[in-house]
């Protein structure tokens, strides 16, 4: 009688424990609820890197949670503000983690800011995806957690250069500007140059605010360059496509991402035909693309002060990269079950011109880009590099 009672006893205790459900659930994830926390600048002049890139994301976590959510379950998106400093973004990363206990972090705008956070990411072993952030260090090494749908700063002069070849250049040159950012990309430029046996007929320099650039366009003309890669800001670009032009050397000129506003640049120059040969780059489609029609009416319509720009596209493509990746994580959501799903998955978005593709080896999930021109007043794409 006493062992039957006991028996009894177990098989109540068995029952109970199947009648309160899973021992430990997932951290940020209920039955209802997947709680993914925004690390990133949200105020001060580097607001795009971070709140408008996050208003993109969550725009697309509206719509979906409007649908129905994922699995039965909506996201729910905190956001904590790093200012785009070291110093800022170590308590914010642990804001999220501990007292948010998000089930995951998807965002990271200024390089500086993520790199700081990036160990207690990591002692956490918490998945994130990085919205914006530039630094390789980033995700090469791999880890497991770690995951990018941005390009890697380096990845923009590899493209700068296939770009001229692409266009024809048999000579190339290159000027850039006197401070940390450019050189930053000016070692890779040159290491990719050397892979392809390509030696530069002309290696300039400017200050980031120059008012004169005509020796620099001198010899550039003198060394017979019929292409340029500029890895400067706009004003140091301006002056030397303004410069180059009035001394009547019009060669193909390729910049970064950092010259973005063309119509601004042309308006600055004022001079009709200077930019004829220039082309930038974007990591996005532009924001006035057809194919994005859709996107910029949806952010309008969750967030209707946001002027819709680029840093929105950045959001909304890793936003959709995000719900592929949760939904093929499955039902029974884990953070292993996540990370397993990010490291096999390629997605398209409008908002890109090429895929978001992760592979176990590289997590550097995104490599391609768009090539931007004025032409008739206005800007149009007019290619699109995809790097291997």
């Amino acid at each position: 009688m006493k062992r039957r009672i006991l028996d009894l006893g177990a098989l109540a205790l068995v029952g109970g424990l199947f009648l309160q459900g899973p021992a430990k659930a997932e951290v940020g994830v209920t039955d209802t609820e997947i709680l993914i926390g925004a690390l990133g600048v949200l105020t001060g002049p580097l607001y795009h890197n971070g709140k408008t890139i996050y208003d993109g994301v969550e725009s697309v976590y509206n719509e979906v949670n409007a649908a129905g959510g994922i699995h039965g379950r909506k996201i729910r998106y905190v956001r904590e503000d790093d200012v785009c400093k070291p110093d800022q973004a170590v308590p914010a990363a642990k804001k999220l983690i501990h007292e948010h206990k998000v089930f995951m972090i998807h965002g990271g705008g200024c390089s500086n800011a993520s790199l700081a956070a990036m160990p207690e990411i990591v002692q956490a072993k918490i998945p994130w995806v990085i919205t914006a952030s530039t630094a390789p260090q980033l995700t090469d090494p791999v880890n497991p957690m770690i995951f990018t749908t941005m390009l890697a700063g380096w990845m923009e002069t590899e493209g700068q250069l296939q770009r001229a070849i692409d266009l024809g250049a048999k000579k190339i040159a290159i000027v850039k500007q006197k401070d940390a950012w450019a050189d930053s990309r000016y070692k890779p430029l040159l290491d990719s140059m050397k892979a392809r046996n390509i030696t530069p007929v002309a290696d300039e320099e400017l200050s980031p605010d120059p008012t004169d650039a005509t020796a620099v366009a001198l010899k550039l003309k003198t060394s017979g360059a019929d292409a340029v890669i500029g890895v400067l800001f706009p004003k140091a670009a301006t002056v030397l496509m303004r410069d180059m032009y009035k001394i009547g050397y019009r060669p193909i000129v390729v910049g970064g991402s950092a010259i973005s506003d063309l119509k601004a640049m042309d308006q600055s120059i004022g001079i009709a035909g200077s930019l004829d040969k220039f082309e930038a780059l974007a990591p996005t489609k532009h924001p006035d693309d057809p194919s994005v029609a859709k996107w910029k009416d949806v952010v309008k319509k969750h967030y209707p002060s946001d002027t819709f720009m680029t840093w929105h596209l950045f959001g909304v493509a890793s936003g959709e990269f995000m719900v592929a990746a949760l939904k093929k994580a499955g039902k029974d959501l884990t953070r292993e079950s996540l990370a397993k799903a990010l490291s096999d998955l390629s997605v398209e978005s409008a908002a890109y011109p090429g895929p978001m593709t992760c592979k176990p080896d590289n997590h550097q999930c995104y490599r391609s880009m768009a090539w931007f021109s004025l032409r008739g007043g206005e800007v149009k794409q007019v290619g699109v590099t995809h790097l291997k």
